[in-house]
Formats: C-alpha cells, sequence, structure tokens
C-alpha cells in the first residue's frame, strides 16, 4: 500500500530534479551571456581610456575583469572582480576585494533567464546585475 503522502513527495521530488538539471545544463550558456554583456561594457571602458585600461577573460567556470590605471608611465592593476558559477544555488558569486555577492539564476517559461540577488530577495536586470558587477571595479574614485 503506497500512501498518497509518499506519492506527493516522490513526484515533488523527481520535479525538483528536473529542474536541478535544466538548470545546471543552462549554466554555461547563462555565463556566457554574462561575459557578452559584461565584454561589451569593457569595451565601452576601453575606449575611453585606453586599449590596456581593462580587460575581461571568459574561463569554464568563471568570468575574470581586470581594471588598470596608468601611473608614471605603466599600467598599474586597480581592481579586480570574478563572476564564478555556483552550480550549487544555482547561480553565480560576483566577488571583489571584500565584496561578495551571490546571484541567483532562473528559468522562465518562454526558456528565458532571470536574475535574483539572493540577499536583497530582489531581481535584477541585465543592467542592474552588470552594473553590480561593474561599477565600482571601474569607478572605484566615483561615488555610489
Amino acid at each position: 500500500m503506497a500512501f498518497q503522502w509518499l506519492q506527493m513527495r516522490i513526484q515533488e521530488e523527481k520535479e525538483r530534479r528536473e529542474l536541478q538539471a535544466k538548470h545546471l545544463e543552462r549554466l554555461p550558456a547563462a555565463l556566457q551571456e554574462i561575459y557578452d554583456y559584461l565584454a561589451q561594457c569593457i569595451q565601452g571602458y576601453t575606449e575611453n581610456f585606453g586599449a590596456d585600461s581593462a580587460d575581461i577573460v571568459l574561463l569554464p567556470d568563471r568570468i575574470q575583469v581586470t581594471v588598470r590605471e596608468k601611473r608614471y608611465g605603466k599600467w598599474q592593476p586597480l581592481s579586480k572582480v570574478e563572476v564564478i558559477s555556483a552550480p550549487d544555488m544555482p547561480g553565480f558569486r560576483v566577488e571583489r576585494g571584500e565584496f561578495s555577492m551571490a546571484v541567483e539564476f532562473g528559468l522562465l517559461p518562454s526558456d528565458k533567464l532571470f536574475y535574483m540577488d539572493r540577499e536583497q530577495d530582489k531581481y535584477l536586470t541585465m543592467e542592474d546585475f552588470t552594473k553590480r558587477i561593474l561599477d565600482r571595479a571601474l569607478f572605484p574614485a566615483l561615488p555610489e
């Protein structure tokens, strides 16, 4: 005899596992999407401040951004920020020095992605997300 609660919980667990598999499958594409937007931002920055003022690198599980400033005739590192895949969330950790932010991603019915700041429990547009990643790294001397 199978209990109704057990059947319901089995179904819930099946659905949870299916959703988790979909998220893990989409994680690399989500990282690529974020990279593409950040690369556009970095391109705009380097067009204004010099080709060596910043660079962006896409690795299998992270994006690394390095920002430099010209001091005494040499480009010196000013700041670094990383966007790191976090499959257990699923989502990304944004790390910049002592600052860390967890951003969860999910799938909408249209198969598009959404992003949510876990600490603030707030949905993020791509503009908000790219600003949170890059603003302090690119413009540390400007007020927030």
